[in-house]
Parts: structure tokens; sequence; C-alpha cells
């Protein structure tokens, strides 16, 4: 059985330096590796980052992670990914990555994702050339995701994640205003998880959302925002290529 602890929305600025260590401490008891969905500082500042880095430094489990909206804010987000990636974690954007952790081969595919909402409800490559580039964006990022687990097909792991920090699914939205759901996720990044494959979706970025999601696919989705989760991480425990179970950290 592979633990995979995850959690997003950790917003750290200066006044949180410790919060989570202590939490992220106790991970090789409960946990084979932890996911950051996004979100990892405030205002996406260099100074943010550093607080983030010294939160996850020389943890005894492998690390990966997606940024988020909040870490792009401050247009320095080459520079806050290369800080946390000094601190030992795997930074995803359109890329993927298998950590071991004992004998466990752990495939993570990851990207920031965008939005542009569900569908019957979502935004179309029509009209003006901002609205058109802002759905291109949107695919892009879904279509980095789908060639990251495509690229685990030739990876020998025992299971595969999705990774981002937008919704795949607007299920794990619910809680959220409505009118606000195409800035919060976009199907495209669930039709990638599907067509690329994986087993079990995770991401952030909707704090008033709800956990459990779906694709249409029967991928499991959840939603790992930290004010969703309540906690310092949640773990998941999944079998290889099985769906996912899972338990609350207590």
């Amino acid at each position: 059985m592979i633990r995979i602890a995850a959690v997003g929305d950790i917003h750290m600025g200066p006044e949180s330096q410790g919060t989570l260590r202590p939490s992220f401490e106790t991970l090789p008891e409960c946990a084979d590796a932890l996911l950051l969905a996004g979100d990892l500082t405030r205002h996406g500042t260099p100074e943010e980052a550093k607080i983030v880095a010294r939160e996850i430094q020389d943890l005894p489990v492998p690390v990966v992670a997606v940024l988020g909206n909040h870490d792009h804010h401050a247009d320095r987000a080459e520079e806050v990914g290369e800080i946390i990636r000094g601190a030992g974690a795997h930074v995803l954007e359109g890329q993927a990555v298998v950590v071991a952790s004992g004998a466990a081969r752990i495939g993570v595919a990851g990207t920031k994702g965008f939005g542009g909402g569900f569908v019957g409800r979502c935004a179309g490559e029509f009209g003006e050339p901002i609205m058109k580039e802002f759905v291109r964006y949107s695919r892009r990022r879904a279509d980095g995701l789908r060639a990251a687990l495509q690229e685990l097909d030739g990876r020998q792991c025992d299971v595969r994640i999705a990774l981002t920090h937008f919704s795949p699914v607007p299920d794990t939205l619910a809680g959220e205003p409505p009118e606000i759901y195409p800035f919060l996720g976009s199907y495209l990044l669930a039709e990638a998880i599907d067509t690329g494959g994986a087993d079990l979706a995770v991401h952030g970025h909707a704090h008033a959302g709800t956990e459990h999601g779906m694709t249409s696919g029967g991928v499991r989705v959840r939603n790992v925002a930290q004010p969703v989760i309540g906690r310092a991480f949640h773990v998941y425990h999944l079998h290889a290529r099985e769906p996912a179970l899972e338990s609350a950290v207590p």
C-alpha cells in the first residue's frame, strides 16, 4: 500500500515560519511522499518562497509540488520555483517525475492548470484575442498534463498521480459561488487526466470547496486546499494501479 500525503494553499508568509514543520516531520510515520498543490506563498515573492523552502528542507520523504496563482502574483514564479527546488522538492509544470520511497515508485505528473469552466458552461476560443488566449493558455496547461501522464507509461511506477492547482471537476468546487467556477478550474484538465491515465488527481485553489470528486472517466479527485482538509496534510492510501482509499491524519 502506498501512502500519499497532500496539501495545497498553505499561503506562507513571514509569520507562518515553522507552523507546518512539526507536522511535516511526522511524515515518515504515515506517508511515502508529500504533494504540494500550489499557492505555497501569499504573493509569490522570493522571500515567501524561502519560508516554504525552510518548511520542507531535508524532509525524509520525497516532495513534489506545483505552483498556484498566488505563486505567480509577483511575476517571479520561475525564481519561486527555483528556491523551492533548492530545498529538494520537484516543482512540475507540464512534467512528470518518478520518486522512490522504499520499494514504492510513485509517478507524479503536474501542472498549475488554469480556468475556463466546465462542460456546458465554459469559455470558448472565440471573439477577442485576449479571450482566445485565455482559453488557449488553459488548453496548453492541460496538454502539458496529458503529455506528462503519458510519459509515465514508459517509466516503471506503481501509481500515477495528477497534481494540479486548479480543479479538473466541478464536484470539488461545491460550496464556492457558482459564478466563480470558471476561475477555479477547467474540464480540459479532467480530459487530460482521463486520457493520460491516473490513479488519483489532487488539486487545491477552492478554499470553500469540497474534498471529494471524480472525473467522468472514474478517476478520483481530491481537493486538498488546507482550508478544506483542515490540517497540515491529508493522507491517501493507494494500492498499485488500484482506486484510491483514504485515511485522515490524526
